[in-house]
């Protein structure tokens, strides 16, 4: 297990490794395997799908309360 001590470090260190491979690769991800990134990398990673999700939590999720992990807020 990664001493906390550590986290800053590893942390730089893995976003680092991410902008060093990022022009090789396709422009997804894996939503399970994404921490804290931010809406414009989710809204990269699904890509044209996220409209549509995000019309669709409107309807059957309207106060987000499903908000953990990768989020798609409700559309506006």
């Amino acid at each position: 297990m990664p001493d906390p001590a550590n986290t800053k470090r590893i942390t730089e260190w893995t976003k680092a490794y991410w902008e060093a491979l990022r022009p090789y690769s396709a422009g997804g991800a894996y939503v399970n395997f994404m921490m804290d990134e931010g809406e414009e990398r989710i809204r990269a990673t699904y890509r044209e799908s996220y409209a549509r999700l995000a019309s669709l939590k409107k309807k059957y999720d309207p106060t987000n309360l499903f908000r953990v992990n990768q989020n798609i807020k409700p559309a506006a």
